[in-house]
């Protein structure tokens, strides 16, 4: 279930509703038939879970689901377990996107609000800049300073002695102690999740939340965003520079650095350690081995061992990519007919 202090579940749905909502039809009468209060991931859903099925890489998921309903295409009807109720549609994520917005909603500030929300629990000792928005359950530890104009959404979590800077905005976050957050940082926005349904692309509601742990500093202007499902977390200790992106569910490491201009795609993995130079960016789903450095401007798609250095566009180990670039260096000058001198 997401996280109660960031998203309000609504009422139950009926199978059948649920299949009206996305224009599914609905299968065989196996499973459940109601009511359903959640939609999860495959690996997360309960028997009051609604799910989705769109890519094969997926099927042993499926085949372990606990989801007592699941959207996917017909002709992957008979892989849903005895107990999955399957609605079958041509746009399972499409159709699990308006699930979701059915069962969940992100909890919000009321206009009507105070400024700082009277639920709102902060130490004596925490200072307030101008302009500060408090949302209602949000917790700030003692020596913690939030300056002019940031705003600290509902439910959200900061530890003790922290600094948010001026226009930050954070929330769905837990944020540990002697957490830096700089001018205009973003904390928590929505991943990029979109899907294709029949009126055309959908966004995919984001569920999850950011976990920042004790350490960290984020840069001025950088964005991290919440989870999809999973959470996005940032390990302790690591440092992150100006105008950095960091996509839902990706995995930050212990003691990492990351340069402006950095670019983790969603799920991605990184070790403790690992240091990126400035504009490197990370395909999705990789994983970056503990104590990697990936040079500036590099463009890495494929997973890379602990300890190794790569640079170039695509990725491979710093040395090959050295010798490539001077060997097509040397080719170049021969063709054109220069020498072959530095």
């Amino acid at each position: 279930m997401p996280d109660p202090r960031f998203y309000e579940t609504l009422d139950p749905a009926s199978l059948e509703e649920l299949a009206a909502l996305a224009g599914a039809v609905l299968g065989d009468r196996r499973g459940p038939r109601g009511p359903f209060t959640q939609a999860a991931v495959l690996t997360h859903a309960d028997a009051h879970g609604v799910s989705f099925f769109a890519d094969h890489k997926y099927a042993e998921q499926l085949s372990r689901t606990s989801a007592g309903a699941c959207f996917l295409a017909g002709r992957d009807a008979g892989l849903a377990p005895a107990h999955c109720a399957p609605l079958i549609t041509p746009f399972p994520q499409a159709a699990y996107a308006l699930a979701a917005d059915r069962l969940h909603r992100p909890r919000v500030h009321e206009a009507e609000s105070p400024r700082v929300h009277p639920s709102a629990r902060m130490d004596d000792a925490v200072v307030l800049g101008q302009g500060v928005v408090v949302g209602p359950g949000a917790t700030i530890g003692r020596g913690t300073r939030i300056s002019a104009g940031a705003v600290i959404g509902p439910g959200v979590v900061i530890g003790r002695v922290g600094f948010v800077g001026a226009n930050a905005c954070i929330g769905f976050a837990l944020i540990g102690d002697k957490v830096r957050i700089h001018a205009g940082a973003l904390i928590g926005e929505p991943g990029f999740g979109a899907a294709l349904g029949p009126g055309g692309v959908v966004d995919v509601p984001q569920l999850g939340r950011v976990i920042i742990a004790d350490g960290v500093t984020v840069g001025a202007g950088s964005c991290i965003d919440r989870g999809a499902w999973e959470d996005t977390t940032i390990g302790e200790n690591t440092k992150i520079d100006n105008l950095v992106q960091i996509a839902h569910n990706a995995v930050i490491g212990r003691d990492c650095l990351l340069a402006a201009y950095t670019g983790i795609s969603g799920s991605v993995v990184v070790g403790d350690g690992c240091l990126f130079g400035g504009r490197a960016g990370v395909a999705d789903h990789v994983t970056i081995g503990a104590g990697a450095r990936i040079a500036a401007a590099a463009g890495v798609m494929k997973d890379v061992p602990p300890g190794e250095s790569w640079g170039g566009s695509p990725g491979r180990p710093l040395k090959k990519w050295m010798r490539e670039t001077a060997w097509l260096a040397r080719s170049a000058r021969r063709r054109s007919g220069g020498e072959d001198q530095p």
